[in-house]
């Protein structure tokens, strides 16, 4: 049992977005869905809350209005296994009204933070060649969607 499950305040278009992230994830699914009933008759039948996992991560979204929107000081990080994942991904959540933003940062269309990672990133970054780590240090910054072409051979020199 998953003992901290990331909640996420969202607006009326919380089944929009559930359905979205379920629809991007293998191994992923929507567990439960409630709704308003009588004590709040102008939201009486509208979701109000909707349990879901990705990638076996338990989410809940929650229906809480617009007063509080999504910011950078939170973000979903996605380790990707290799360039084909890190684009799936990228253009996936930067479609119809995602943008990107610097160093594998992006915003999808609600307005929720990622973190696109090649699993690559933390040895070209960190690696035992001081030089090297800076230049890909250096390259990565430079960029929007991380390349990890791009990062490798600013490593290597």
């Amino acid at each position: 049992m998953q003992k901290i499950i990331t909640s996420l305040w969202m607006d009326d278009w919380i089944e929009d977005a559930v359905n979205f992230y379920v629809s991007i994830f293998k191994n992923s699914r929507i567990t439960d869905t409630s709704r308003y009933g009588n004590a709040v008759p102008e939201m009486k039948g509208k979701v109000l809350a909707m349990n879901f996992e990705l990638e076996g991560q338990k989410y809940l979204a929650i229906n809480g209005g617009p007063m509080f929107p999504f910011t950078e000081a939170i973000s979903l990080f996605v380790n990707c296994e290799d360039q084909i994942e890190v684009d799936h991904y990228w253009n996936v959540l930067t479609a119809n009204g995602g943008t990107e933003s610097q160093c594998g940062w992006l915003k999808d269309k609600y307005g929720l933070s990622w973190q696109i990672v090649p699993k690559a990133l933390p040895s070209l970054i960190g690696g035992p060649d001081k030089a090297g780590a800076q230049r890909a240090m250096q390259a990565m910054l430079q960029m929007k969607r991380l390349d990890i072409a791009t990062l490798e051979k600013a490593y290597a020199g």
